[in-house]
């Protein structure tokens, strides 16, 4: 303590409240291939709901349902799931320049690369915030004056029409385009145009009436020489033209900057409806300076950066950037005299992909550069999902090489960090569709002959067959993400260390059947090569029916239970060894630190996790020795508890006249 130069009382505080801190066992990992979302950025999602919200639904491939429904797999059992979307070969963001190889992965590479329209030479006005052959069926609509917006008696008819007629003659079909809204004067229906022939002397528009059967003409007869006032098609999503907004008001000498801004599925692949409007963001600015409001930046690149699900901005239009040496961006002021150009500025992306299916290094890298270190991402297990790559050429492949190597580098990534465990399954081809149970065994086991032993893998033998709801029609998935979320169940019905398996805690949702439902002859092989088997048992669902992790030397963490024991008790007490470090390795140390540990071993051992356990943290593992190399050691013995593999049964008949203490040793 500081030393007090006269008398005084000087108050401190001494925590000595520290205890072992909970830790997360129920979160999965898994990195595949989907159709939106962000690439090569980790996403949180706690249910089905969110996987489709992050990463939208499956594509109709087998391919795309396998990891699909691997990852949902999980979920069904009420775990969270770390989510990356992999890298591909032929993956590319659809922009307005229909370049077909641009990749913008994330929001991190658009600041990079895109943000403030340095990609403008590039994709143009618009990019799809996410890769993706999605980003097609995408058009951005700006409307940046008050003419734009509405046009008053912009033409007159060149000939009387009859009611019925879809083909309109006008003065002028120039000042049209086309999913205009138009009107004539002294009528009230609204029409649209679906196509015009701006041919010298012949100029046409075909229109078709709004709020009518499609195809529907003039509700009557038009005159000729009747005006014509022609609309934004999304005019009425918004209450008025842009103008001037709140920011230029209050500046003297300040132009009209507002402009309405729609995103539109344009092909109707994402909503169902052609035209069907998925964003609007009415009356943004085009100064750079300008706020709304609440004081947020209404510079409309920023709006949509923040706001839309959809797009990015690209690059400033040539229609109304603020002057001709300026092709980057607009002036930073709202002083600046805006071009406003009086017909909207249409844009349909294209030159998005999905891209192929990963190599077994892609995949790899999904998980590496994303879950590779455990200081920064916390997971539970490593979910492994679909092991079909591609071949270099655009073709999946099935073939033993490519999945010995992804699983072996997920148990390689469990193993490096010590604190999660890799789930696999068998490949596709060795039980699906392959009709003795005899071959299929022999297939799973030659699958998983050449696997790493490690402790902190976990094998099934299952392929299960479900309900594809967004495609309506029944897929194939391999069955390791309900084996993780079973696992993660097990945790939230008991703790980590209780087995997964058998018909309290193992049973598989939402599946119709398996490729392979192993018997007791194949179960028993299976077993033997550290395999766990997928059973369905008639009138008793379908169930994990093993706990071995994949480990080949007998021991106790040949056994799920057991390593997942020694995962929470190695990361919880490591967590709060933390605040140890830079303390005096003396005895007050030392029993503090036993005073955290000893009770929390104590609550697992009361529930039921460790037959019994010993704690040694003093002076005779804590030597001068090792005091003076800066060390701290704490040596914990457990005595862990163990699961059921095996029941024996003994029914003994005895005669009348026996006692059965007699005979118990004859069994």
């Amino acid at each position: 303590m500081a030393f007090q130069v006269s008398p005084g009382v000087e108050v401190k505080e001494i925590d000595l409240t520290t205890v072992v801190p909970a830790v997360s066992s129920t979160t999965g990992a898994f990195a595949g291939t989907f159709q939106w979302g962000p690439v090569d950025e980790v996403k949180t999602v706690s249910d089905a709901k969110g996987l489709v919200d992050e990463f939208y639904q499956p594509a109709n491939t087998n391919a795309a349902a396998e990891d699909f429904y691997s990852a949902e797999a999980f979920l069904r059992y009420g775990s969270s799931l770390r989510v990356v979307r992999v890298a591909t070969t032929g993956m590319f963001s659809a922009n307005q320049a229909g370049h077909t190889t641009t990749l913008v992965k994330n929001e991190d590479a658009y600041e990079a690369s895109y943000d403030n329209s340095a990609g403008v030479a590039t994709v143009g006005r618009w990019i799809s915030k996410y890769a993706g052959a999605l980003g097609n069926s995408l058009k951005v609509s700006v409307c940046a004056s008050s003419n734009a917006y509405y046009n008053d008696n912009v033409t007159t008819t060149s000939a009387a029409e009859a009611k019925g007629q879809t083909v309109v003659s006008v003065t002028d079909a120039d000042v049209f385009q086309v999913r205009d809204i138009v009107k004539f004067t002294g009528h009230n229906t609204e029409y649209r145009v679906t196509a015009l022939d701006n041919t010298s002397g012949a100029e046409t528009i075909t229109v078709e009436a709004l709020a009518q059967p499609a195809g529907t003409g003039l509700t009557e007869l038009v005159a000729n020489a009747t005006n014509v006032s022609r609309y934004w098609e999304f005019y009425n999503q918004f209450d008025k033209a842009p103008g001037k907004s709140g920011t230029a008001s209050a500046v003297t000498g300040s132009s009209d900057d507002e402009i309405h801004v729609v995103v539109v599925d344009e092909d109707g692949t994402i909503s169902g409806t052609q035209h069907e409007v998925l964003e609007r963001y009415a009356f943004v600015s085009l100064a750079s300076d300008a706020k709304d409001s609440q004081g947020t930046s209404n510079y409309y690149p920023n709006v949509i950066q923040r706001s839309s699900e959809w797009v990015y901005h690209g690059g400033q239009s040539t229609a109304i950037y603020a002057n001709a040496s300026d092709t980057r961006t607009h002036a930073g002021s709202v002083t600046t005299a805006f071009t406003r150009p009086s017909a909207p500025i249409s844009d349909s992306l294209t030159g998005g992909a999905d891209g192929r299916l990963p190599t077994a290094a892609q995949k790899y890298a999904g998980w590496t550069d994303n879950f590779g270190d455990g200081e920064t991402s916390d997971i539970s297990f490593v979910i492994v999902g679909s092991t079909q790559t591609d071949d270099g050429s655009g073709t999946s492949q099935d073939i033993l090489a490519d999945h010995n190597t992804i699983v072996n580098q997920a148990i390689q990534l469990a193993d490096g960090r010590k604190d999660c465990m890799a789930i696999a399954s068998p490949r596709r081809v060795s039980v699906v569709g392959v009709t003795s149970e005899s071959t299929q065994s022999t297939n799973v086991i030659a699958d998983y002959a050449s696997i790493t032993s490690s402790s902190y893998g976990v094998l099934d033998s299952g392929w299960v067959y479900q309900y594809d709801r967004y495609n309506d029609r029944y897929v194939w998935v391999p069955g390791n993400g309900h084996t993780a979320g079973i696992m993660a169940r097990a945790d939230l019905l008991r703790d980590p260390w209780w087995s997964p398996a058998g018909f309290s805690r193992g049973q598989y949702m939402g599946i119709t059947k398996l490729a392979f439902n192993p018997g007791q002859s194949s179960r028993d092989d299976l077993y033997s090569a550290r395999i766990n088997p997928v059973v369905t048992f008639a009138g008793q669902g379908t169930l994990l029916y093993g706990d071995k992790t994949a480990q080949t030397t007998p021991s106790a963490f040949d056994r799920i239970n057991v390593r997942r024991l020694f995962i929470v008790l190695e990361k919880a007490i490591a967590t709060a060894a933390k605040a140890q470090l830079f303390e005096f390795n003396d005895a007050f140390t030392r029993a503090q630190f036993r005073a955290m540990v000893e009770p929390f071993l104590r609550d697992v051992k009361n529930r039921r996790g460790l037959v019994d356990f010993s704690v040694l943290c003093d002076e005779t593992n804590n030597t001068d020795t090792v005091i003076d190399r800066n060390e701290f050691v704490c040596s914990i013995f457990v005595k862990p508890a163990r699961s059921i593999n095996y029941i024996t049964l003994n029914f003994v008949a005895a005669r009348s006249g026996v006692e059965f203490s007699e005979i118990y040793g004859a069994v």
